[in-house]
């Protein structure tokens, strides 16, 4: 992996739904440029959060703190969890349709990974970056990358690989809507955030994951909002 050779994802990529991004975000390399130096990984795990979701932070309506999510789609939406990590989550959806996508694990590259394990206080390569908590403060995001632009800047998500096996599962640490199939995991990588808590409900190559999202998987969870059937099965 040489995230030097690898072009930067378009904001075309995020103007799409919720679970496309999140699943063809797999694979793809997160990259963070700070005075310290280079740090980077190739996403292997992520969550989505759907405009119809209970457990978004969106469904309490537009706030001074989650207005971003509102936004352009390819801007992040940067949180601290019970104020004690932060969580990288990017904007999903065209513009007014709140939607976005939680970076839950990175496989580490070459490139930073000294600067990496002194962040972490830690040589273990497969417990560097293997959840949200801990891939942030590998690559040292924070509040002040809030709202930033993943399109360009120091903060980047560039292409990458697409021949891997996708494992669809129930998210982590919720409490409402813990059985939808919203989280899903490159197969067989030691560098994702593993749970036996999870359900696990489907495993396929990236294009039959997303055509089952299409042809309406999410019909029959309760995402506890009025059942509206759409074109890639979301309630809303």
């Amino acid at each position: 992996m040489r995230p030097s050779n690898r072009k930067i994802l378009s904001r075309r990529f995020y103007a799409r739904p919720t679970v496309l991004v999140a699943v063809d975000l797999l694979g793809k390399v997160l990259l963070h440029r700070t005075a310290q130096g280079t740090a980077a990984g190739r996403i292997v795990e992520t969550e989505a959060y759907l405009a119809s979701d209970p457990v978004s932070h969106s469904t309490r309506g537009k706030t001074e703190r989650t207005k971003i999510i509102w936004g352009k789609p390819g801007f992040t939406y940067v949180y601290l969890n019970y104020g004690m990590y932060h969580c990288l989550n990017i904007v999903a959806e065209k513009a007014e349709i709140p939607g976005c996508v939680l970076i839950r694990a990175l496989e580490p590259d070459t490139t930073g990974i000294p600067l990496m394990q002194e962040r972490r206080n830690t040589t273990d390569l497969h417990s560097l970056t293997s959840g949200p908590g801990k891939l942030t403060q590998a690559l040292n995001i924070t509040t002040a990358q809030n709202g930033a632009d993943v399109t360009q800047g120091d903060l980047t998500i560039l292409d990458g690989q697409s021949d891997f096996e996708v494992v669809v599962t129930s998210r982590i640490g919720i409490s409402k809507a813990e059985r939808a199939p919203l989280r899903f995991f490159m197969k067989d990588s030691p560098f994702a955030s593993h749970t036996n808590r999870c359900k696990r409900f489907f495993v396929g190559a990236t294009e039959k994951v997303k055509e089952a999202f299409v042809n309406g998987m999410l019909e029959s969870y309760n995402m506890q909002q009025p059942a509206t059937k759409t074109r890639y099965g979301e309630r809303k």
